[in-house]
């Protein structure tokens, strides 16, 4: 597969979108998530062939953007913009596909196999022709999954290997997915029409009967296989993966001792709001756990979801006209709950390129039915409004003033992560989070981003923790002291802290990106503001910054400072 420019004389936005028109082609997950029809049908290929399309792709991308940027025009801030981009999110890409990390991808949250079940929920489904594509692409379930398969087994071959904790917790998923009796395909598919009923079972007892397949290789080959590996990854691939998920490359020892500063800085402010709460708490999460008890709770998971639509809601009319300046299709965000199997964490899924699927938040309810207010206001503030609707669903309004490639597959992790942890921020800075209740819960969530830097870095990098720290100074870091460590300062539940360190092992450099991109977006709109002064309109501010589409952290200060 190659990029073919729109006309011979093609600028760098052109080559970004023909770059997209190819990768759909390749990866229909991707077409289906920007909202393209014929895109429904079909699954990737996941083998190391499909791997190597892609990566044949990327480089014949950027032999063509080196053409582009020699042109008249590609000068200017649009064309450098999105020709910056596109070649640091392609090299990214390409050092990972030629360290062969798809042939160890291994996790409990960011798996080809996860992108297959995730993709049914958001393939539409209103009418029977829509079924119809739905049974299509449920019979091209085991083929995607065989891919996958063989993907890792080239990874057996060649000594690269999964981790041991992400490969036993998502065995454990594909276990939930094959049900007992009948599996989440199948569940997926009994919502279809009458008129093809036999097809959609038929194509739904496949899909199940792969995973199970996978779940038996997982269980009685590659995981006997990878007993006794690293579940780290040492500072090489540590680098690699940073870079792919933040666009810089960080200084790691800074960012690390950036972490513990943060943890000061924000024990100190927990500890005041515990007092307000329980006085005489010993810990933060010893008023945390009073909350869990005691604290305002929603009853119901259906009652849950109805009551952080309202908060989405509520939070739109407070900022429109006055923080941000929102176009009516950018209003429009629904709250879902997470279908069964998912990741602990919740989580965004942006609208389709026509709006015509709104973006969504997803709550995983881990079997609850009631949920303290104290833990959801600010994570909704995360992942809905201000948060990461604003910014997703502003790129897709605005992909006509760019490309459609920075308004979508060119995001860059750490961006989409900062901007939504400086949402929190911002409801804290406008007093949306007044109550000791709703502002514990906030720092706890901040805390939380900050853990992860540390425990992030530290146990991949095997670091020294510093003397000053309260738990286990002088010794180096390993899994087993990052999860006690991360569960004695989260008012989170166990399997939430367990979910969450499989997910650090299993994609190094991801977690680090919400506090490291916080600090950009809050550094570039100090700079904007001095660079004003009292003429700096917050309004107009933010929403420059949320129509620039995607930028790597090498770029976001820079741009942003200019606004």
């Amino acid at each position: 597969m190659s990029v073919t420019s729109s006309s011979p004389l093609a600028l760098p936005r052109q080559v970004a979108d023909a770059y997209v028109d190819a990768l759909i082609a390749l990866d229909p997950i991707t077409g289906t998530y920007l909202g393209v029809k014929e895109s429904s049908r079909s699954l990737p290929d996941f083998s190391p062939q499909g791997q190597k399309a892609l990566a044949e792709l990327a480089r014949t991308t950027l032999a063509e953007l080196d053409k582009a940027q020699d042109l008249p025009g590609a000068d200017s801030d649009v064309e450098r913009r999105c020709g910056r981009l596109l070649r640091e999110r392609l090299t990214a890409e390409l050092a990972v596909h030629e360290a062969d990390e798809s042939l160890r991808a291994v996790s409990n949250i960011h798996s080809p196999a996860h992108s297959i079940r995730g993709v049914f929920t958001v393939t539409p489904t209103e009418t029977d022709e829509d079924w119809a594509a739905v049974a299509e692409r449920l019979r091209a379930v085991p083929d995607a999954l065989e891919g996958y398969r063989a993907s890792l087994a080239l990874g057996l071959e060649r000594g690269l290997l999964g981790g041991p904790r992400a490969t036993e917790t998502f065995t454990g998923q594909l276990t939930e997915w094959a049900g007992d009796g009948r599996g989440w395909f199948e569940e997926f598919a009994a919502a279809g029409p009458d008129s093809l009923r036999a097809e959609l079972n038929g194509a739904a007892r496949g899909a199940t009967g792969a995973v199970a397949a996978l779940r038996d290789w997982m269980r009685d080959v590659y995981g006997p296989a990878v007993k006794g590996a690293p579940d780290t990854v040492g500072r090489e691939r540590y680098a690699r993966w940073s870079r792919y998920f933040n666009g810089t490359d960080l200084d790691l020892d800074e960012a690390y001792a950036y972490g513990w500063s943060e943890y000061h800085r924000l024990l100190g402010e927990m500890k005041t709001e515990a007092e307000k709460i329980l006085p005489g708490a010993a810990t933060p999460w010893e008023a945390l756990a009073w909350l869990d008890e005691h604290g305002t709770h929603i009853e119901g998971v259906e009652e849950t979801r109805v009551w952080l639509q309202g908060l989405m809601d509520e939070a739109i009319e407070a900022l429109d006209g006055t923080h941000f300046e929102l176009a009516e299709r950018v209003r429009k965000v629904e709250s879902r709950i997470a279908p069964p199997g998912s990741a602990a964490a919740p989580y965004y899924t942006t609208p389709s390129e026509d709006f015509s699927r709104p973006g969504i938040t997803w709550l995983p309810t881990m079997g609850e039915t009631s949920f303290p207010v104290y833990d959801l206001t600010s994570t909704w503030y995360h992942e809905g409004v201000p948060g990461h609707h604003l910014q997703l669903a502003q790129w897709v309004h605005v992909a006509d003033r760019l490309s459609r490639y920075q308004a979508s597959v060119g995001m860059v992790s750490a961006n989409a992560e900062g901007w939504a942890l400086y949402a929190e921020r911002l409801m804290d800075e406008l007093g949306f989070l007044g109550d000791a209740e709703r502002r514990i819960g906030y720092l706890d969530a901040q805390m939380m981003r900050s853990t992860r830097i540390i425990v992030d870095i530290g146990m991949h990098l095997e670091l020294e923790i510093p003397a000053d720290s309260p738990f286990h100074p002088g010794e180096r870091w390993t899994p087993e002291l990052a999860h006690e460590f991360f569960g004695m300062h989260s008012g989170r539940p166990a399997d939430f802290v367990e979910s969450e360190l499989t997910r650090y092992l299993s994609m190094p450099g991801q977690a680090i990106g919400y506090k490291l991109g916080e600090r950009a977006w809050l550094l570039g709109r100090e700079n904007a503001r001095k660079a004003h002064g009292d003429a700096f309109d917050a309004k107009s501010w933010h929403m420059a910054a949320l129509s620039q589409g995607s930028l790597g952290l090498d770029d976001l200060v820079e741009e942003l400072s200019k606004l």
